[in-house]
């Protein structure tokens, strides 16, 4: 076995063993673990591409009458919901690619109202909703399975907060997981 090949293969344990660690406390904010504790067990990218699958699904199933829905008055609706799950899941992405590839300088924060009201999510048909997230969701899968290895390791500043790549990963999936259960649990329960 020549030496290139010996080490392709211990890079390709070595990611295998980075991909299936969850984050530790070093590599995100507190608050962030609210959305990592939510994500089981197993290999981050399978995860996300699963999800890709299962929420179109989900989403794809509710109808035009039930995405304009609100659970209480002044609270976004389900359509809002979705659009923030997309806007939430492409900054957490950019920021996983600029600590990625190198870049070391801060990242500002995202004010989640000013991007909902931008949006104007109740304007635009449901579906497109729909196939946005998956449009989305395709690209982060692609993404997050092109990084080396030791590019989940690398840490940033993001809203004044340290993060890994590896951690933003996770957040991403958790942070769909929060909203998929709010839509469940709030929207379409009674």
């Amino acid at each position: 076995m020549g030496r290139s090949t010996l080490g392709a293969r211990m890079n390709n344990i070595e990611l295998a063993n980075i991909l299936v660690t969850r984050p530790d406390p070093s590599e995100a904010a507190d608050y962030y673990f609210n959305y990592i504790r939510l994500v089981p067990a197993g290999n981050i990218c399978d995860i996300l591409a699963a999800q890709c699958d299962s929420l179109v699904a989900f989403f794809g199933g509710i109808t035009v009458l039930q995405s304009k829905r609100t659970y209480q008055p002044g609270k976004w609706s389900i359509a809002d919901t979705l659009s923030h799950v997309i806007d939430a899941e492409r900054l957490f992405v950019f920021r996983a690619w600029w600590f990625a590839r190198g870049f070391d300088a801060p990242l500002p924060s995202f004010d989640q109202e000013v991007a909902a009201n931008a949006a104007r999510a109740s304007e635009r048909p449901w579906s497109t909703h729909v196939e946005h997230f998956h449009v989305v969701r395709s690209a982060t899968v692609a993404f997050f399975k092109s990084l080396p290895s030791e590019a989940w390791l690398r840490r940033g500043i993001a809203s004044g907060h340290p993060f890994s790549v590896r951690a933003l990963a996770h957040v991403v999936a958790g942070h769909a997981i929060h909203h998929t259960r709010v839509v469940q649990e709030r929207y379409l329960a009674s």
